[in-house]
This record gives C-alpha cells, sequence and structure tokens, in this order.
C-alpha cells in the first residue's frame, strides 16, 4: 500500500458509514464535489459539529482541497466547529425582541451560565447561541431551549427556566 492510500485509509476511518457511502454515491454525478455542503451536513448530523480531522477527512475522501472544505466549514453559519452542550438556548435578538427586552434577558442568560453568546458551560449543559429571528414577534422577547419556546421572557424568570433543564441533567 502506497502512501496516498494509506492517508486515504485513515481519513475513512474518521467518517461514519452513512457519510462514506453517500460520498461514493456522489461520485457517480458530473460534479461530485457540488455535494460538499450535504456531505459537512451529514457529518455534522452524526457528530454534533465538524472537527479539523474530520475536515481533513472530507476533503481527502473527496479529492478537495482541504482548504476549500475549511472555508465552506467556516463560510456558513449552519456549521459548528466546536462541540454544542445538551441544550441549545437560542435569544431572539431581532427587532421586536431587542425593543421589548431582549438584551436584558441576554444579560442575565450570560450571568446565570457563565458564558457569551457562541459558548458552552464547563459541564457541557447549555450552548447560548444569538439568532435573528424566531418569528414570534408578537411574544417578545423569546428564547428556545432545544423544542421548548419561551416567551414574553424577563430577566427574573431566567432563573426557574434554566432550573428545569439543570434537573434534566
Amino acid at each position: 500500500m502506497n502512501q496516498k492510500d494509506d492517508i486515504l485509509e485513515k481519513s475513512k476511518k474518521e467518517l461514519p458509514q452513512e457519510v462514506l457511502s453517500f460520498i461514493a454515491s456522489t461520485k457517480k454525478e458530473a460534479h461530485p464535489e457540488s455535494q460538499l455542503i450535504a456531505v459537512l451536513q451529514k457529518t455534522q448530523q452524526h457528530f454534533g459539529y465538524l472537527t479539523s480531522a474530520q475536515l481533513d477527512a472530507i476533503a481527502q475522501v473527496m479529492q478537495i482541497p482541504t482548504a476549500k472544505v475549511t472555508g465552506v466549514a467556516t463560510f456558513y453559519h449552519l456549521f459548528r466547529l466546536k462541540s454544542i452542550g445538551k441544550f441549545v438556548i437560542s435569544v431572539c435578538t431581532g427587532t421586536a425582541c431587542h425593543v421589548r427586552g431582549a438584551d436584558n434577558v441576554s444579560k442575565k442568560l450570560k450571568d446565570e451560565l457563565g458564558i457569551d453568546f457562541g459558548e458552552t458551560t464547563n459541564d457541557g449543559l447549555f450552548t447560548l447561541d444569538a439568532t435573528r429571528c424566531l418569528g414570534m414577534c408578537a411574544l417578545a422577547p423569546v428564547i428556545k431551549i432545544g423544542e421548548d419556546v419561551y416567551s414574553q421572557v424577563t430577566p427574573e424568570q431566567i432563573p426557574a427556566i434554566l432550573k428545569k433543564y439543570f434537573e434534566k441533567k
């Protein structure tokens, strides 16, 4: 086995079989590299986020420059390059939520969790994200934790809301 084959085999071990099968199916198409975003999505769905080892593996298996794979993964906000918490808290920062106090809710969440937007608590329980709009302007300010939506949230409600999730851990 030559060095190139060796690298390819190591790369394949970084990716789940479902991703490898998808990549193999794309090679039958005229432009398999056009499926890069779909490959990244499938990999992130499996692992929850994308590591540099996985990005390198995708590049090797798809025969695309690593810089291109990394560039796509870092350009689109839907891709995560670090692990996320068990519960992702999305704070709506759209106009209606902003006007109705989302900044104060955000500050309280940051203080309670000890993290900023885009960060995960040390225990891996929470990730805090800002989102432009959750489409519930009449219920502003709104936060979403997993699939649970909380409307007309005040900073004073934050400790009780978080307590429910601390108990679920």
